[in-house]
């Protein structure tokens, strides 16, 4: 009875404990859950993320599929065309059925009953003779007709179709000529669609990471103020701080509270501007390893191999000064095409068909009968109203406007590469002068808030000591944010788009008509028309000055 009651308990004490412990472990369960997933990011990582799943890269690979097809149908045109048709036909009406050819018309008797006798005489023969004419011509004028198809109730057609153009006058050669450029226009533009989608996310992340040190630098200065206004109470309590030194102190620490807010705030549209670039879930909690100062940790894999490659400025190679090449290649067909529709243009066209008239719906190979055409067509535009002319006329403007905008993108883009150099040098100076600024403003701050505590100094010292200290900080990150977004932008400078007003100045323009719509190759996808000003840097901490030379 004993035993019995001890394991009773035991039982009891088992399932207990496993009711108190299945919550726990559910609430774990769940919480591991609910938990956000943290991505350790790097540089390389975030650019094959966004290149894997960016939706602009996607739009300049349909344009590249979409030229290679305009190509090979510009080609096709050199190719004979076949075609192949079968059809069948069931009449259930027809004219001809009312027609009788046989020999149950009620006319003369039928030509078979017609058979030459020897021993008649000479007015019998003749007799016999002009009734036969009479059968097979007068009575009987369908007789030759009734095996070729009129009114038959089943009809079937196979058929075989060829067209080859002989001569064109060079409209065809050049259309392949246009869908060339077309084909080379595009590969263009998704090679600048990835540049700027690279220097995108460079600057995304690069902006993220500022932000983060933004918030590091306004908690830290926070954290001295408080520490201030701590040493600031206690010295007004055993009578060495005046009231105004407490004040000051206290609006010090209360001023710097809304500047750690909007930091924060900064850093978090920083961030969601990185996630959807690397088209993240929001809720992820993203952790990012490349450091946004490179004296510490070099750049490795593809950004590396990007910043140790000579930079190419020439404004030959930049990637619209190639597109609007491309596009003067293309208009000087199209100027080609339109001459061409006044040179007569030669045709070859043949036909092979198969043609049956079965009693039944199916026929049998036998019952076809066979029809094979061959010819020749020669077009020659004699009098169009001026069509022509205004085709001649529109390519010709097309033209002009395509050499026109190749010269001033050319301009623009010998600007575009002095601008970029030019910030680039900019932002190594200003790197240069803030990394002794920030060392300077932190020796001082130490000494500062040694003389304070001794009693030395004053609130007023400490105060702008602390906001030295937070704007030669500031000034530092943000440098190093420029001088990395500067170095990437001149990196991929030869096929970055234009920028600013230069990219829609530059843009080719399309010409209206129907034959410039259809010649015209558009050019690659351009998948920004200009990166600056879309991701500036963050703004600095209230009362510091602007040391950004502008958004590279």
């Amino acid at each position: 009875m004993i035993t019995n009651c001890s394991h009773s308990l035991f039982f009891a004490a088992v399932v207990a404990a496993s009711l108190a412990i299945a919550p726990r472990a559910m609430a774990q369960r769940a919480d591991s859950a609910a938990a956000p997933q943290v991505r350790q990011l790097s540089l390389d990582d975030a650019l094959h993320s966004a290149e894997a799943k960016s939706p602009e890269l996607a739009i300049a690979r349909a344009g590249v599929t979409r030229a290679e097809g305009q190509r090979s149908k510009a080609f096709s045109q050199f190719l004979p065309q076949i075609y192949g048709s079968a059809g069948y036909t069931r009449t259930l009406k027809s004219q001809f059925q009312g027609l009788n050819v046989g020999s149950d018309s009620g006319g003369p008797p039928a030509c078979s009953s017609f058979a030459p006798d020897p021993d008649a005489t000479t007015d019998a023969r003749l007799t016999l003779l002009e009734s036969a004419l009479g059968c097979g011509a007068g009575s009987n004028p369908f007789g030759s007709l009734q095996n070729l198809g009129f009114g038959a109730a089943n009809q079937w057609n196979l058929g075989l179709s060829l067209q080859q153009n002989v001569y064109t006058g060079g409209r065809v050669t050049a259309q392949y000529r246009a869908a060339n450029a077309g084909k080379r226009s595009a590969a263009i533009g998704l090679t600048a669609a990835k540049a700027q989608l690279t220097l995108d996310v460079t600057q995304a992340y690069y902006d993220a990471q500022l932000t983060d040190q933004l918030v590091h630098i306004a908690e830290a200065t926070l954290s001295q103020a408080d520490t201030t206004l701590a040493q600031t109470k206690l010295g007004r309590q055993v009578g060495n701080a005046a009231e105004f030194d407490l004040l000051r102190a206290q609006v010090t620490r209360d001023n710097q509270v809304p500047v750690l807010i909007q930091r924060r705030a900064d850093r978090d549209i920083a961030y969601v501007r990185l996630k959807q670039l690397l088209h993240l879930p929001l809720s992820d909690s993203v952790s990012l390893t490349t450091s946004l100062d490179d004296s510490t940790v070099a750049p490795t894999g593809a950004v590396a191999t990007l910043l140790t490659q000579a930079p190419d400025t020439a404004a030959e190679s930049r990637a619209p000064v190639r597109q609007a090449s491309e596009n003067v290649t293309a208009q000087k067909s199209a100027v080609t095409v339109a001459r061409a529709e006044r040179i007569p243009s030669l045709a070859l066209a043949s036909a092979f068909g198969r043609v049956a008239y079965p009693s039944g719906v199916f026929p049998s190979w036998s019952d076809f009968r066979s029809n094979w055409t061959i010819g020749g067509s020669l077009t020659l535009p004699i009098f169009t109203g001026g069509n022509i002319h205004g085709d001649e006329q529109i390519a010709s403007a097309g033209l002009q406007t395509a050499r026109a905008q190749l010269q001033q993108t050319r301009e623009f883009a010998e600007l575009d590469a002095l601008n970029a150099l030019n910030k680039l040098r900019s932002a190594q100076a200003q790197m240069d002068a803030s990394r002794g600024t920030a060392q300077q403003a932190s020796r001082a701050y130490q000494i500062a808030t040694v003389r304070y505590k001794e009693g030395i100094s004053t609130q007023t010292e400490l105060n702008d000591s602390q906001i030295q200290l937070q704007q030669a900080e500031a000034n530092r990150a943000t440098a190093a944010r420029d001088l990395q977004v500067a170095r990437m932008r001149l990196a991929l400078l030869r096929d970055l788009p234009l920028t600013g007003t230069s990219a829609q100045a530059a843009q080719p323009q399309t010409q209206p008509g129907a034959l410039q719509s259809s010649l015209t190759v558009p050019l690659g996808t351009q998948s920004a028309t200009t990166s600056a000003g879309r991701n500036g840097a963050p703004n600095l901490p209230a009362g510091a000055p602007s040391q950004n030379p502008g958004t590279p």
